[in-house]
């Protein structure tokens, strides 16, 4: 679709930034817009065939929909009945989970009401059926039957009957007490063999459930003070990220070894055979994260030598991105709209896979009761579903990087700022919506096509688990990384592709074409540029890591006779690391792109009347900069040199 439309004249064709605009890649926005579509056809067929219904209101084992009167079902027992009376799903025994097949494996009826207390005997069920008419067994079952029938230990809920809950708006009672999803989890975490170590751990959540939340927020708090440092000290904001992890790092090795070693007294003195499991846990945990801390830091150090040459060159990129965020502001709130977007896609998602699960005609399963499957080609309606939210959730992110691209195109290449249109961003938005949704939609689909056959290659190696030979399992994982290196350079490849897109309006293959020869013509800046910026911006989301990190140690310090650390640290700790993740990752894109525009500007302009350069001062004073060192070196003709050879007039001239 106009892969190759144009590959024997973008080479020689010169950039026109922002002069015309064209549509592009419409077959590719109709191709979108058709799956759209089928996403929603699928979402209609599962509302029309009854889904909806059995999903929010709940329905039994023989098919009966609750709070409703039902229609007889041929040769299914107890179908047709009519539960208008009765609103609630009741599972006789609610933790009996098949996790394999996602499913409570256990007879479910519509009940008047669920217990709002424990029922310990048979005479406690039939004294709750007699107080409210809420049967708890089985249909067939009379409440004067149930301490007196020999069948009612199968037909009746297994005791004691938990107290249990109306869940809001779906019409289920589930369990009050967590110890029954205790259960749950001890049935996920299969590596864990002494199940007394998981219920530790979930005591530890719960018990600093908010201390996990207060340090969420510290999280966030310190990625938007981050955020407003880069914006108005990014020229020393290298040196400052570079002593504070130093620093940081330092400090936190320091204060574990501290902790280890107070621990270790506190484990030497008179406790409890409980407090002592403990103690040992956190002993042991300490001395893990301590001796982790110190091998990072020797890493640190190491990369840090290595690179302390190149920082220059990340200072004066930083400078400029500084400014992009003075004047556009917005940029800063762009992963909340993205999130906001993913948020409300993904929970239609899970309502739509939901409704899926109960689509269909009804039939009975090896128990003899009532399952709702969908048979024929409709039935592969699971795999749309499942392309359509890698496909979508990749074209929203595509649309923040188009946006993004498109506010810093314009702020570029704009001579007087003071001309900037009032929103940049809102004007970016407008050109994407208005011209290049098919180009979003084409560079999202390339990046799917990559994450569909590794997530299968992910699923068969979890479900080959032990069964494979050590051959099969070592071409599985090189497969998965050569497809996870591959997503990522195609990752990079289309933010560049939108970025020529926003400049000169061209469709994506020929985009990403004249992207990758302006990138392998500047291949010495981008290895310099993605490797110490990108490293730069890394360690400021070890800093956030490390500062909610080290806060969470102290914090949770005062409860280590009752709590193990581990899990609520990696839960604030990945938090933490997801929070700055999504706010510098935007600040990574600015520098991407306007790395890019610097190198289109200094191929197609050279200073001279009628080419003069759109960058920053601050870029060619760097740039001629360079360039002088290195003739004093004597090395002014090797690959950097000519890079910087186009700058000579322009710096000269300004």
């Amino acid at each position: 679709m106009g892969c190759c439309s144009s590959a024997s004249h973008s080479s020689k064709r010169e950039w026109k930034p922002l002069e015309d605009r064209s549509c592009t890649d419409i077959p590719w926005l109709l191709l979108f817009i058709l799956f759209c579509v089928g996403m929603g056809f699928i979402c209609g067929f599962s509302i029309a065939t009854g889904a909806a219904a059995r999903l929010v209101s709940g329905y039994d084992s023989y098919g009966n929909i609750c709070g409703q009167k039902n229609v007889k079902v041929d040769g299914i027992v107890n179908s047709g009945l009519d539960l208008t009376q009765k609103k609630y799903v009741f599972f006789l025994d609610p933790c009996n989970v098949d996790l394999v097949h996602r499913k409570i494996k256990s007879i479910a009826l519509c009940v008047a009401a669920c217990p709002r207390k424990e029922l310990k005997t048979l005479a406690d069920v039939q004294k709750f059926a007699e107080s409210n008419g809420s049967n708890l067994c089985s249909y067939e079952l009379q409440a004067s039957e149930y301490t007196k029938n020999s069948q009612a230990s199968k037909l009746c809920p297994k005791l004691p009957v938990p107290e249990s809950a109306p869940i809001p708006f779906f019409h289920r009672c589930a369990p009050v007490n967590i110890s029954c999803y205790a259960k749950f989890a001890e049935a996920l975490i299969t590596f864990v063999s002494d199940s007394s170590v998981l219920h530790r751990l979930i005591s530890g959540v719960m018990t600093s459930k908010e201390i996990i939340m207060g340090l969420c927020l510290l999280s966030l708090v310190l990625s938007m003070i981050l955020m407003v440092i880069i914006r108005y000290i990014s020229r020393v904001l290298v040196w400052i990220l570079t002593i504070l992890v130093v620093l940081g790092s330092l400090g936190g090795t320091g204060v574990l070894w501290w902790l280890y070693a107070k621990q270790t007294k506190f484990v030497n003195e008179t406790l409890t055979a409980d407090q002592l499991q403990v103690a040992k846990d956190n002993l042991q945990a300490l001395l893990v994260y301590a001796i982790s801390a110190t091998v990072f830091t020797v890493i640190l150090f190491l990369i840090m030598l290595i690179m302390r040459k190149r920082v220059a060159l990340t200072i004066a990129l930083f400078h400029v991105a500084g400014k992009v965020f003075i004047h556009l502001p917005l940029l800063v709130f762009q992963p909340f709209w993205t999130f906001f977007a993913l948020i409300l896609f993904w929970s239609y998602w899970i309502m739509v896979l939901l409704f899926l699960g109960t689509t269909g005609s009804p039939v009975l399963n090896e128990q003899g009761f009532v399952e709702f499957r969908v048979l024929g080609p409709l039935r592969y309606m699971w795999w749309y579903h499942m392309v359509g939210l890698i496909w979508i959730s990749e074209f929203i992110l595509a649309c923040q990087q188009m946006t993004v691209a498109g506010a810093v195109v314009t702020y570029y290449f704009t001579r007087e700022k003071r001309n900037l249109p009032f929103t940049p961003i809102l004007a970016s938005v407008n050109r994407l919506v208005c011209y290049h949704l098919g180009t979003v939609a084409k560079g999202s689909f390339i990046i799917t096509l990559v994450k569909i056959p590794r997530m299968i290659l992910m699923y068969i190696h979890s479900q080959l688990k032990g069964k494979e030979n050590a051959c099969a399992r070592c071409m599985l994982k090189a497969c998965i990384c050569c497809l996870w290196c591959l997503e990522k350079c195609l990752t990079y490849l289309n933010q560049n592709a939108y970025t020529a897109t926003a400049i000169n309006s061209t469709n994506f293959c020929t985009s990403a074409k004249d992207a990758f020869v302006i990138l392998v013509e500047n291949a010495l800046r981008v290895a310099a540029i993605n490797t110490v910026g990108d490293f730069m911006l890394f360690l400021g989301k070890v800093l956030i890591v490390c500062s909610t990190g080290l806060a969470g140690v102290m914090l949770l310090n005062y409860q280590r006779d009752y709590t193990v650390w581990v899990l609520p640290l990696i839960i604030v700790c990945l938090f933490a690391f997801l929070v700055a993740h999504c706010f510098l990752s935007i600040y990574e894109m600015v520098v991407d792109v306007l790395f890019l525009c610097f190198a289109i500007d200094t191929k197609y302009n050279d200073g001279s009347p009628g080419r003069e350069f759109y960058m920053d001062k601050i870029l060619m004073e760097f740039v001629e900069n360079s360039r002088k060192s290195m003739k004093e070196a004597g090395r002014g003709g090797g690959a950097e040199g000519r890079e910087l050879k186009p700058m000579a007039s322009g710096a000269s001239s300004s």
